[in-house]
């Protein structure tokens, strides 16, 4: 356990209190790192923003049973984690549904839509759309603990020990998955990877 909560676990607990404005805080904070990560592991803007907004319920329905035993952007990714394999296997089993259909309570809760967070010229930003689009594709044919894996290591910046923590694996097998998604992604890759688009995990 922590010698001493990080600051968004101290949030968390203040939300077990009822404070309604920690809750805010929180969600401010992660509502755009979580639809991200949902985005890659669902490939659809509309249902990652439904399913970042089910994390976060799921964060408040889970208030009263929080305690501080990793950081708290741990406990959250390991949430969403499980929300998005939920959704990728009820996929497999019903193609035409969709979150927002078995979740209408969740319409008037609406999230920020996705972000570019970097900012470009005009032609910049087409071939850095096109760059992306490329990851975007190599990311999706990853299978799904080494595409979150990656997706963890390189945009949340999330060590190994807390990505191993996510995807409840040992370190060591954590390692090896960001190894292979890594080398995968390279061969898939290698022809834009001087661009600069590609950052590879550390």
């Amino acid at each position: 356990m922590s010698a001493a909560p990080d600051p968004d676990a101290a949030l968390m607990l203040r939300v077990r209190q009822g404070d309604t404005g920690a809750f805010a805080a929180l969600v401010d904070k992660y509502k755009q790192p979580v639809m991200n990560v949902a985005y890659r592991m669902l490939r659809d803007a509309t249902e990652a923003e439904d399913l970042a907004q089910m994390v976060f319920v799921q964060v408040h329905k889970s208030a009263h049973r929080y305690k501080v035993s990793s950081k708290f952007s741990t406990w959250l990714f390991t949430i969403a984690r499980n929300l998005c394999l939920n959704e990728i296997r009820r996929r497999s089993r019903h193609p035409t549904d969709s979150i927002e259909a078995r979740h209408p309570e969740q319409e008037d809760q609406p999230l920020q839509q996705f972000e570019d967070r970097k900012t470009a010229s005009p032609p910049e930003r087409l071939l850095h759309g096109e760059l992306e689009e490329k990851i975007e594709q190599a990311l999706a044919g990853l299978p799904e603990n080494q595409r979150l894996a990656i997706v963890l290591c390189r945009q949340e910046e999330l060590s190994y020990e807390e990505i191993a923590r996510v995807l409840g694996c040992s370190v060591s097998a954590t390692k090896s998955l960001i190894h292979r998604g890594r080398e995968t992604l390279k061969g898939r890759l290698k022809p834009y990877l001087q661009s600069g688009a590609w950052r590879e995990p550390e």
